[in-house]
């Protein structure tokens, strides 16, 4: 059991490491571990989803607690629902992109505030290993809700729409499918991959691997539509693509997110500390404060919280926004980029084009036998740059940047550069990759 704990969630393979009877015994933990009267739960596609769900409300309400069973939902759902119906916690199962095989659960506690493992996944973990639960005379009850029209109607509410523009959507067989449906009407959309599925027949639900993202580019090309969006397993993440079928580099996306809020009035928005400089430069160039944030959504969204953001971007494609608890939204993302386009009457191409100003590595994973042998190194050589450690160490020159930070789980080394040009961005990986990989 103890290796389905991670530093953000529960996860694992079915049924060999995550199952019935272990969730049921994560069920009470949770409880015992929050004091939750109300719990709002619900699931992915995974046809082993169900049966976990049943164990974790059997769990939940072993302890007296009152589950609010939302069923199917997309993850910024359950987020949504946690706070709109004034809930104790909230717990979606779901292994997100992984494969099918895989399940897990992502734990709240009220206001869709996340629970990681600093702040209750180890003490849930504990207390589930060693059955540490009080006894309770008097078991919950289990109440469906149907939480959709509600989540629709609130993203609705955000549309600025003079046109119905037209959208591929690549559900990726998953729960996309939930997390837009209440909005699809307003658009014109030509779907990709829309039955549900939870053995992912089509390609992996996740849109990091950009080769998910090829036959989506394909279909925007053909059909001529006004871009598109590729969602991962369930829905808190989503890939987009402009008009021309290129791909919109995340960090960008966020810059373009940023510009339609932003032009509603002043307001703080945090960027990954891995985004392009460009990112920071339009924020502020649109009357906005920048603030850097470091990598996790736990991180950010006790971030967003302290300088009360509205809005926050992470490389990963997770977009945060205080609308929603300062939680994922991605049905927001794709609504507020549609009105990006029709307040602008730009294509998506064309708001792309001037972000597109420097040369970034991407992320690249490097493993090593002694990180913080490696970190003093770069340390070292670069201490004549400006340099910071808000996560990993952060160093910037004039033409160029990079970042490297440490992996929470495995020996990697995360490394992305950023630079003026091509060759100076090509150069300088290569010579800190030496560094790393010696």
């Amino acid at each position: 059991m103890a290796g389905i704990f991670k530093a953000y969630d529960v996860r694992g393979i079915y049924p060999e490491q995550i199952n019935e009877e272990i969730v049921e015994r994560i069920g009470r933990a949770y409880i015992e571990f929050t004091g939750a009267k109300k719990v709002v739960v619900g699931h992915d596609m995974r046809p082993h989803s169900t049966p976990l769900f049943n164990a974790l409300a059997k769990g939940m309400t072993a302890q007296g607690a009152q589950v609010i069973d939302l069923g199917l939902c997309s993850t910024p759902m359950s987020y949504f629902a946690n706070a709109h119906l004034k809930a104790d916690g909230s717990v979606i199962i779901t292994a997100s992109h992984n494969p099918g095989e895989w399940n897990g659960m992502k734990m709240c506690i009220h206001d869709a505030i996340p629970i990681s493992g600093a702040t209750g996944i180890a003490d849930i973990e504990k207390i589930a290993m060693q059955g540490l639960w009080s006894e309770c005379n008097t078991p919950g009850t289990v109440t469906p809700y149907n939480i959709a029209p509600e989540y629709g109607n609130f993203v609705r509410s955000k549309a600025k729409l003079d046109r119905k523009l037209k959208v591929v959507v690549d559900y990726a067989n998953a729960m996309g499918s939930l997390e837009i449906a209440g909005i699809e009407d307003l658009f014109e959309i030509i779907p990709m991959y829309k039955e549900l599925d939870g053995t992912f027949p089509n390609h992996e639900a996740n849109p990091l691997q950009l080769d998910t993202l090829d036959a989506l580019c394909a279909k925007v090309k053909e059909t001529g539509a006004d871009f598109g969006a590729g969602f991962d397993g369930d829905a808190d993440r989503c890939g987009f693509v402009d008009d021309q079928g290129e791909i919109i580099p995340m960090d960008l996306f966020t810059a373009l997110i940023a510009q339609d809020i932003l032009s509603e009035g002043p307001a703080t928005i945090l960027y990954d500390l891995r985004s392009s400089w460009a990112v920071k430069e339009c924020i502020e160039a649109n009357g906005g404060i920048a603030i850097m944030s470091r990598v996790g959504h736990a991180f950010i969204k006790n971030q967003m919280r302290e300088h009360d953001a509205v809005f926050a971007g992470e490389l990963s494609g997770h977009y945060y926004f205080k609308e929603n608890s300062t939680a994922e939204s991605q049905a927001l993302a794709f609504m507020k980029f549609a009105n990006l386009i029709c307040k602008t009457g730009k294509t998506a191409s064309e708001l792309v084009a001037p972000l597109r100003k420097y040369h970034a590595s991407g992320e690249i994973n490097s493993k090593v036998k002694d990180v913080t042998q490696v970190i003093k190194e770069i340390k070292n050589k670069y201490s004549d740059g400006k340099m910071f450690e808000l996560d990993g160490v952060s160093v910037e020159y004039d033409k160029w940047w990079f970042n490297v930070r440490s992996s929470n789980t495995e020996p990697l080394l995360r490394l992305i550069v950023e630079a003026e040009s091509k060759e100076m961005m090509e150069a300088k990986r290569d010579e800190l990759l030496a560094i790393i990989r010696k």
